[in-house]
C-alpha cells in the first residue's frame, strides 16, 4: 500500500517535471523567434533599437578647390553635404589657380570642385568669347566643353561671382570713378593689382583693354582677390584692386566698385564639376542641394564673416547649410 502511493506521488511528479521542460522550451523558442524578427526588421529598415539611422557607404571621394576663401567655403559644403549622402571625403583646398586644379580634376587627383560658368568657359574654349550674362545657355555650352574631358557640370546656383574693379573712396572721388569705362581716360596713371594669371586671362588685361580701351600703367602681380590683394589696396600701393564682387571687405571698408557697363564680365554662377567616372545619383543630389541654397546675397555675408570677422570656413559652411536644411 505504502509502496503504491510512493510510485503514484513519484509518477506525478516526474509528469509534472516533463511539462514544465516542455513549456520552457516553447517560451525559449517564442523569445528567439522575437529577437529573429526583430534582427529582421532592423536590417530591412537600416535603424536600431535607438532609432538611428545607417547611412550607406557610397566610398570615397575627393573635394579640391582653387586659391581664395569662397572657394574653400563653397567646397567644404560640398564635402559636408557629400559625407551627410555617405560618402568618405578627402579635402584638397587651396590647390592653386586654375590652371593647376582643372587638370587636378581631368587628370583624377581630385573628383569635384566648385566651378564659375563664365570663366571656366573662357579658359576652355581659350577666350572664344562665348561665355554671356545668360547663365543657362552660358551652362549648357560649358557642359558641351567639360564633356569632351569627362566632367559632368551640375546645377548652377543663383549665386554669382564675378571678377570687379575696386578703388578707395578718394581714387573714386579725384579721378571721378564709378564706371570701368570712367577709367579709359586715367588708367595710365594708376597701378592695378591683382592674380598672377591676370595679363593671360580674358576676362582681366585683355578683357579691360578690348572692351573698354583701358591700359593700366602698372601692374602689380599680387593674389586672387585675397588679402595680399587688399592689404595693398588699404595701404594705397595700388590703385585699382582686382577683387570679386561677393567679397564683404568692399562694402565694409567704403570701398567702390565700379559698374562693369559695357558688361566684360559674364554670367560667373557658381556650380559644382564633378568627373563622371566619380559622379552617382547620390553625388548629383547632395551636390544640387548645396546649389540649390546658395544666392549671392548669402555668400556675400558668409564672405564678409571669413574677412571681417575671422570666422573658420568649415564652421560657416556647417551651420549655414545645417540652417538650409541640408544636412541632418
Amino acid at each position: 500500500m505504502t509502496t503504491s502511493f510512493t510510485r503514484s506521488r513519484m509518477a506525478v511528479f516526474l509528469l509534472m517535471l516533463v511539462l514544465a521542460l516542455v513549456a520552457s522550451a516553447c517560451s525559449s523558442d517564442d523569445d528567439g523567434a522575437e529577437d529573429a524578427a526583430d534582427d529582421a526588421e532592423e536590417a530591412t529598415d537600416g535603424t536600431t533599437d535607438e532609432g538611428a539611422d545607417t547611412p550607406e557607404e557610397l566610398g570615397d571621394i575627393t573635394v579640391g578647390s582653387t586659391n581664395f576663401d569662397e572657394q574653400e567655403l563653397v567646397a567644404e559644403m560640398y564635402a559636408l553635404a557629400l559625407e551627410d549622402a555617405g560618402y568618405t571625403v578627402e579635402r584638397r583646398y587651396q590647390l592653386g589657380s586654375r590652371e593647376v586644379v582643372l587638370p587636378a580634376l581631368t587628370s583624377g587627383e581630385i573628383d569635384v570642385y566648385p566651378e564659375y560658368v563664365g570663366t571656366a568657359l573662357e579658359f576652355l574654349n581659350e577666350g572664344a568669347g562665348e561665355a554671356t550674362g545668360d547663365t543657362e545657355a552660358t551652362t549648357e555650352l560649358l557642359r558641351e566643353r567639360f564633356a569632351e574631358q569627362g566632367v559632368d557640370v551640375l546645377e548652377p546656383s543663383d549665386a554669382q561671382d564675378k571678377n570687379g574693379l575696386v578703388v578707395r573712396q578718394e581714387t573714386a572721388d579725384e579721378y571721378g570713378l564709378s564706371t570701368v569705362s570712367d577709367l579709359a581716360d586715367v588708367a595710365g596713371d594708376l597701378t592695378l593689382g591683382g592674380p598672377p594669371e591676370c595679363p593671360e586671362r580674358p576676362l582681366c588685361i585683355p578683357g579691360y583693354e578690348s572692351t573698354y580701351g583701358v591700359t593700366f600703367g602698372d601692374f602689380r602681380s599680387l593674389d586672387a582677390g585675397g588679402p595680399v590683394t587688399i592689404e595693398a589696396l588699404s595701404a594705397g600701393e595700388i590703385d585699382v584692386a582686382l577683387l570679386f564682387t561677393t567679397d564683404g571687405v568692399i562694402a565694409a571698408n567704403d570701398w567702390v566698385l565700379l559698374d562693369d557697363d559695357q558688361d566684360l564680365q559674364p554670367a560667373e554662377n557658381i556650380v559644382p564639376v564633378i568627373r563622371t567616372d566619380a559622379n552617382t545619383d547620390a553625388a548629383t543630389e547632395a551636390l544640387n542641394a548645396v546649389s540649390a541654397v546658395l544666392t549671392t546675397e548669402n555668400v556675400t555675408e558668409m564672405i564678409r564673416q571669413l574677412r571681417v570677422d575671422l570666422a573658420d570656413p568649415a564652421e560657416v559652411a556647417e551651420t549655414f547649410l545645417t540652417d538650409q536644411g541640408v544636412l541632418g
